[in-house]
């Protein structure tokens, strides 16, 4: 969820079955009254439900919701993916375009036209936060 407060990681069917087991292990060494399978599910579900994790309300790259464009000499906040290395123009037009992909365009036109390693960027950036 890009604009929601938290988010739910998915939960295999694998994951769920060491839940049940767990549970099952923690009602019996702990002499918990789990009178049934059903008390286990339940143990299982509320660990299940521990999964879940507050997620940053600035859309995926992390880079705020405004609709301004990161100056031209300011360092970008830190993306969802590794790009040290990436010149300071690709990485402020990923985070640009990152922020764009959340609806509201965050594009800084003058660049876009004149600098290719900022429009890369900002390409990069909407095309993977729009799959996220």
């Amino acid at each position: 969820m890009k604009s929601g407060v938290l988010e739910f990681y998915p939960v295999r069917s694998v994951d769920f079955a060491a839940f049940l087991i767990l549970s099952i292990v923690i009602c019996n060494a702990a002499s918990l009254r789990c009178p049934s399978l059903a008390g286990a599910i339940a143990a299982a579900l509320l660990l299940a439900l521990g999964g879940c994790a507050s997620a940053p309300t600035g859309g995926a790259g992390g880079s705020g919701s405004g609709s301004a464009p990161i100056p031209a000499n300011v360092e970008p906040p830190p993306a969802n993916v590794n790009l040290s290395g990436f010149p300071l123009p690709y990485r402020q037009g990923y985070a640009d375009g990152c922020a764009s992909a959340g609806g509201t365009e965050r594009k800084d036109g003058a660049r876009f036209g004149s600098d290719g390693n900022y429009r890369t960027g900002w390409q990069d950036g909407l095309a993977l936060c729009r799959k996220r």
